[in-house]
């Protein structure tokens, strides 16, 4: 029997793979444009909506990095933050952990602290509002060369009290992990956690890369990690968590159709994988979306959907006493529903 839509979308669950300006709807960009007087080549939300049309990581990438250029003060900042986190509290959402990406803003001329205040300022008024935490991970672009890395770092450390961690994102072919050695171990030496995308599009190697050169926390997608079993036994073994981001696997046709979607067969090898929607403005879904979509594609079972929800809070950030009351809220959830 297939799980109702009504028990994803209630359970307690948690975000971990959210690139905010991911979550840049038509609408805002409209708004954002005409706020900030800044001019973009769509005349209506269908045209952008049309323009989403895109088969691959590199063209979302360009569509991904034209629309931010209408963010430009903090109040745009905490616009987006806030909309992300209405959404995220109706789908159950309890905790999320949101990228941003300084160097997409620092390069178009923003100061640092735009971003990342606007962005802070919005995430404690939606804990005020919906009770929902968060933490901040901050992104290097991996089609960037390190010393833009390291420069990006050196801005944030006024704010590292306030960052979670650091992670990798942005073009994954010929952008091995490995690039960014001397960044992450400097991330590291501050305390800050590490994730990195691998294994979205870039093969098992940039897994292996990852785990050993960077020595990620999480790892970011990770998918192709299945196509080197004793990888995957690492993993298993580990403990290590998957930010999974089905929808996004389907519009960047990394699978073609979702009924071919991993996610089911990663839980039944023991990976602690994790549903997440990646930039659901651009890919079609947030995060419920995704579950419910997933579980009826590939036919997730009620207890794989609570495996799914528990390994979003135990793949997470927060601390031990955190994380052991969102099991008991998801426990409870599940015995009366």
């Amino acid at each position: 029997m297939s799980v109702s839509e009504a028990f994803i979308r209630g359970i307690p669950k948690a975000e971990l793979h959210l690139h905010i300006e991911g979550s840049l709807e038509p609408e805002q960009m409209f708004e954002f444009s005409r706020r900030n007087k800044v001019a973009i080549p769509f005349k209506s939300v269908q045209e952008v909506r049309a323009a989403y049309a895109f088969s691959n990581l590199q063209d979302f990438l360009d569509i991904y990095y034209q629309g931010a250029n209408v963010l430009q003060t903090e109040e745009d900042f905490r616009d987006l933050a806030l909309a992300y986190f209405e959404r995220l509290n109706a789908d159950g959402g309890r905790h999320a952990e949101i990228f941003f990406d300084p160097e997409t803003h620092t390069d178009r001329g923003l100061p640092f602290s735009v971003a990342i205040n606007g962005l802070l300022a919005g995430m404690k008024e939606a804990e005020a509002k919906y009770g929902v935490t968060s933490g901040l991970i901050m992104c290097f672009l991996r089609h960037l060369d390190e010393a833009s890395s390291l420069k990006t770092l050196a801005s944030a450390e006024p704010y590292l009290d306030r960052i979670a961690g650091v992670g990798l994102d942005s073009s994954e072919k010929g952008h091995p992990p490995s690039k960014f050695t001397r960044v992450f171990k400097a991330a590291r030496d501050r305390g800050l956690k590490i994730c990195a995308h691998a294994g979205e599009e870039g093969p098992p190697e940039y897994v292996h890369e990852a785990l050993d050169i960077l020595h990620v926390d999480r790892i970011d997608h990770g998918n192709r990690a299945l196509e080197d079993e004793a990888l995957t036994q690492r993993l298993v073994k580990q403990g290590m968590t998957l930010t999974v981001c089905p929808l996004s696997n389907l519009k960047l046709c990394v699978v073609h159709d979702l009924k071919d979607h991993p996610m089911k067969r990663m839980l039944q090898l023991g990976l602690k994988a994790t549903c997440n929607s990646d930039d659901p403005a651009y890919f079609g879904g947030y995060v419920a979306d995704n579950y419910i979509r997933t579980a009826q594609a590939v036919g997730l079972t009620r207890e794989e959907i609570i495996t799914l929800a528990k390994n979003s809070f135990t793949g997470s950030f927060l601390d031990a006493a955190s994380i052991a009351n969102h099991i008991a809220a998801i426990n409870a959830y599940a015995s009366a529903n």
